[in-house]
């Protein structure tokens, strides 16, 4: 197992993942699309998701922090996105650290959104900076 693997397979034992169908039943969870604007172009977004570039993720997500986006709170579900969730298990472990205790990922990300057949509108939105 490479070093990737072994910090990849560490960041999921602390998370429950969660299905494009669990995510898409979940009230009131903030969903987090870190993939790169030219994906979001390419293939689209999940309604209501919220992109934030993953280079200012824990400053945009962090509860307590000066630099947050509203509407969010240390006690809210946040689903983050990638394109095949890898790095959003990385992401996640990340925000779990800053205090968003219920920080998961999405399990196959945004591509296994889209194959199961769940809503996409157009993108790319502009991101959070």
């Amino acid at each position: 197992m490479s070093a990737v693997d072994e910090v990849l397979a560490a960041a999921r034992a602390e998370l429950a993942r969660v299905s494009p169908q669990e995510t898409a039943a979940l009230e009131e969870a903030l969903v987090v699309d870190i993939r790169p604007e030219a994906n979001r172009a390419a293939e689209g977004e999940i309604p209501g998701s919220v992109p934030v570039e993953r280079i200012v993720l824990e400053w945009r997500l962090d509860p307590h922090g000066d630099h947050r986006i509203t509407g969010f709170t240390a006690d809210t579900h946040v689903v983050v996105v990638c394109n095949e969730g890898y790095s959003s298990s990385l992401a996640a472990r990340d925000l779990r650290a800053l205090g968003l205790h219920r920080a998961t990922d999405l399990d196959g990300g945004f591509r296994a959104w889209a194959a199961a057949g769940l809503p996409v509108r157009p993108g790319p939105s502009p991101a959070v900076t």
